[in-house]
């Protein structure tokens, strides 16, 4: 081909052709149980860039990423990477296709060790099948995101910060191109949330694709190139910059309205009331000999919460058991209204007044393949408030269902609904409108809001709330701070499996309790 004659002007530059996104889904449905969960839902993600994608629990932003991923199949509509229409027919050929994914529920074996779950998953990908190069591998990436893991822990030991921190190892591990993260801050302190999404943010800049999930507007605002919005299973907003929106202005994109600030109970004085909870020198050991809690002592006043903040992996899943029966402490008591509860189980302990708002829903406190109805009478039947042991009496359970969904405003399903179906916020609002249903004496949170939304966080915070107002004692134990500081009355840092404090919440500033939190194991 030969150029222009000599005085001719030059043929004009034809503008370079965009490149195709990384990835792309166009007019996606899906349903299930008869229930829409994606209608016509659109996501463009581009080589290069963080992409946030937020909504409201149930607005159908993991379901989509679970068609990415090959867990579903979409009824309707294209998946395309690279500009190619493919089909993923699976987890392991999204895995071939560069694809991996941080799901919120954790897809690890909890009897295995960690460099084991590695080994297991990521096989493929180690200079040998071994447990070693797994090992080696875990110390790699381990060092690259900035945090440590016991390769030899079982993960059945770890608390659930620490099996997130698994989870986000065998992503980076597996070396995928397009990487999809469910909530993958939600169990991190502020330091570490902050590593992981400068690490998301390094992977951007070498010229993967990320999809980043999360009901915290700030990180998208801080982090993100473009986020897409979703509500109600539809794509409201695709691809807006995220440069110069504000928290105000997603949470109206989410929501369709405005949300509140959630806030604090009124503040009980000590004095006021007698102690609900008391623990007294409550010591446990881990299995493998370790103090996992350590000679921890603390009373919680009725109408008040103390929140514990604390790395993950300091003591507090321990704490959590063994206040509600679930493990032996090595010593020390702990007191419901007075009254000794130290050699109940978890039955006795339930009469006495104690409910539990676990880290792990699904693990501890339902079951997610029982009917919605079902896993809300569950705790009544033993008691017989639904008929005998020989006969149950299930339109009483529907019909206190049917009230217990209009009063908590559960959506998204039916009484009849087989409970895995409904969102996280919904799957807790569940949870919370069965173990707050009687006025407890004591209510144990571990990370109640744990990957819910902003809505969602809301309705919880404002739940536990109105259960402390109405009389009972809160020991809210939680890695998110900006929670602990936003509910409590009192705050002490659980490290090395001791507590400090705890403080009156009006006298702790957020940097101290940093501080104090900062020289975690």
């Amino acid at each position: 081909m030969t150029g222009p004659e000599p005085g001719e002007p030059a043929e004009p530059a034809k503008p370079a052709k965009p490149a195709a996104p990384a990835l792309a889904l166009e007019g996606i449905d899906k349903a299930f149980d008869g229930i829409a969960a994606l209608t016509g839902a659109d996501l463009a993600v581009h080589w290069g860039e963080v992409h946030g994608l937020l909504g409201e629990n149930g607005a159908g932003k993991s379901t989509l990423m679970n068609i990415v991923c090959g867990l579903y199949s979409a009824d309707a509509g294209k998946v395309s990477l690279d500009g190619r229409e493919v089909r993923v027919r699976g987890p392991a050929d999204a895995t071939r296709r560069g694809i991996g994914m941080v799901h919120q529920h954790f897809k690890l074996v909890a009897p295995f060790t960690v460099a084991e779950n590695v080994l297991l998953a990521c096989g493929a990908a180690l200079p040998s099948r071994t447990v070693a190069a797994a090992g080696e591998a875990i110390a790699a990436a381990a060092a690259e995101l900035g945090f440590a893991v016991d390769a030899h822990a079982n993960v059945a030991a770890l608390s659930v910060a620490e099996q997130q921190r698994v989870e986000i190892l065998k992503l980076v591990i597996l070396g995928a191109d397009i990487l999809v993260l469910d909530e993958p801050t939600s169990v991190l302190t502020d330091d570490e949330a902050d590593a992981v999404l400068r690490l998301l943010r390094r992977m951007a800049d070498a010229g993967k694709a990320v999809v980043l999930i999360t009901h915290r507007l700030r990180e998208v605002i801080d982090h993100a190139d473009r986020v897409t919005v979703m509500r109600g299973g539809r794509t409201v907003a695709a691809g807006a910059a995220a440069a110069g929106l504000d928290a105000d202005a997603l949470a109206r994109l989410m929501v369709g309205e405005t949300i509140g600030q959630p806030y604090p109970p009124r503040q009980a004085e000590d004095g006021n009331q007698e102690p609900r909870l008391e623990i007294a020198g409550l010591s446990v050991h881990r299995a493998d000999g370790g103090v996992a809690v350590d000679d921890v002592s603390l009373a919680v006043h009725g109408g008040e919460i103390v929140g514990i903040a604390g790395v993950g992996g300091n003591g507090q899943t321990e704490l959590t058991e063994a206040l509600y029966g679930l493990l032996k402490p090595s010593g020390g008591t702990v007191r419901i209204d007075g009254r000794d509860a130290s050699a109940l189980a978890v039955a006795g302990r339930r009469r006495g007044g104690l409910r539990l708002i676990p880290a792990d829903r699904y693990a501890y406190a339902l079951l997610p393949d029982l009917l919605a109805y079902e896993n809300l009478a569950i705790s009544g039947v033993p008691l017989g408030r639904f008929g005998s042991r020989w006969w149950l009496d299930r339109p009483m359970m529907r019909r206190r269902a049917r009230e217990a969904f209009a009063d908590n405003q559960i959506v998204g399903g039916r009484p009849e609904t087989r409970t895995r179906l409904f969102s996280g916020g919904n799957a807790q609002k569940l949870l919370l409108a069965r173990e707050l249903a009687e006025d407890p004496a004591v209510l144990v949170a571990h990370s109640p809001t744990r990957g819910l939304d902003v809505r969602a966080c809301q309705a919880v915070h404002e739940t536990v709330v109105r259960a402390v107002e109405a009389g009972a004692a809160c020991l809210l134990i939680s890695e998110d701070l900006d929670e602990v500081l936003r509910l409590s009355t009192r705050i002490g840092v659980m490290s090395r499996g001791r507590i400090e404090g705890p403080f009156p919440a009006r006298e702790i500033a957020r940097a101290e309790i940093g501080a104090l939190m900062a020289g975690h194991a």
